[in-house]
């Protein structure tokens, strides 16, 4: 999954503690999304019901157990684990109530939440499912609408084009050099030929 918002992370620890319910065969579980105006700090309440006071406990457990292990988070605090009648998880976000039947009955938590809206576990996890997919699709659109980032070639190849003009801006500004004048060739001088000196005929 991807990295999830706070209210996700919530989300997925209470769908976490539900299944737990589910797992110890709690009866009755109901998770509360409460009204922000009067739910304090707590966002949901999940409430289950237990046949015995060692069912209860062993709810409350392993819900601890399971919330440690996979999120590292702890309960702030923990009510009626030893009368085991209505033990209570506050993990400030969400407060688990684990009850017997017959004490969730006489206190009827979703009665007094009014304003709450009432989810079976199975509708709470089809709303995180469909609440993360439209975060992922989101994700991936907004991923296919940036441009690639150029590879370390191109980018090389972008850099040379640019300097390219301004190296030929610069053999084009520098002047032509112009021919050396040419020195006169200096004219060959006959060399002067000695006169022959002739013999006289003899006598």
């Amino acid at each position: 999954m991807t990295t999830n918002s706070a209210h996700e992370r919530t989300r997925l620890q209470v769908q976490t503690a539900a299944k737990v319910c589910e797992d110890k065969k709690g009866e009755d579980t109901r998770i509360l999304e409460l009204d922000p105006i009067d739910s304090g700090l707590a966002d949901f309440f999940l409430i289950t019901s237990a046949a015995n006071d060692r069912q209860a406990v062993a709810i409350a457990d392993d819900i601890e157990f399971r919330l440690k292990r996979e999120f590292g988070i702890y309960a702030s605090s923990v009510e009626g684990r030893r009368q085991g009648e209505w033990i209570l998880l506050d993990y400030i976000d969400f407060v688990v109530h684990v009850f017997l039947t017959e004490r969730r009955a006489f206190y009827d938590i979703e009665r007094l939440r009014k304003s709450a809206r009432p989810l079976t576990p199975a509708e709470f996890e089809a709303e995180l499912t469909a609440a993360l997919a439209a975060k992922t699709r989101a994700a991936r659109s907004k991923a296919a609408k940036k441009p690639a980032a150029p590879t370390k070639k191109t980018a090389a190849k972008k850099a040379a084009a640019k300097k390219a003009p301004a190296k030929t801006a610069v053999k084009k500004a520098a002047p032509a050099k112009k021919p050396a004048p040419r020195k006169p060739a200096a004219k060959k001088v006959a060399p002067k030929k000695k006169p022959v000196a002739r013999k006289s005929p003899g006598k």
